[in-house]
């Protein structure tokens, strides 16, 4: 029996490639935060979904990531299979590879799963180096 072609947002995230973009500002020392708040990913031992909001923060140096391209490689984690930890600190890895920022910060917060709640923060951050303080919270 033949697979039945994929869709055209299924091509999309099977062909997703991060991607950076010249910083528009890149004398200016600012932070970028960004919300997904729709990731997910299979538990390896279970097969069962993992949710999550990702949070990821950083502050750029040349580049910044395009939008379109990050929420595409995101999509593609959702048929891996990943504990919440390895997950957190590939993004942090794939993303600090792209972009080379001053300072860069995941948080994976996974919704409760047989009653524990898991919060994996990952950084990476040049030497001596004190990021700016995120945005007040409202």
């Amino acid at each position: 029996m033949n697979e039945p072609p994929l869709r055209y947002g299924e091509r999309q995230i099977a062909e997703a490639r991060l991607e950076a973009v010249p910083n528009p500002a890149p004398d200016r020392e600012y932070r970028i935060d960004l919300t997904c708040p729709e990731f997910t990913c299979l538990c390896p031992r279970s097969g069962f979904p993992d949710f999550a909001t990702l949070s990821i923060a950083y502050v750029p140096k040349q580049t910044i990531v395009e939008l379109k391209s990050l929420k595409l490689y995101l999509n593609r984690f959702r048929n891996e299979y990943l504990f919440h930890e390895a997950a957190v600190n590939r993004v942090l890895d794939d993303l600090v590879e792209l972009l080379e920022p001053r300072w860069l910060e995941v948080v994976g917060d996974f919704n409760v799963r047989g009653n524990i709640h898991t919060v994996i923060t990952a950084r990476y951050g040049e030497p001596g180096y004190t990021p700016p303080a995120p945005p007040s919270q409202k």
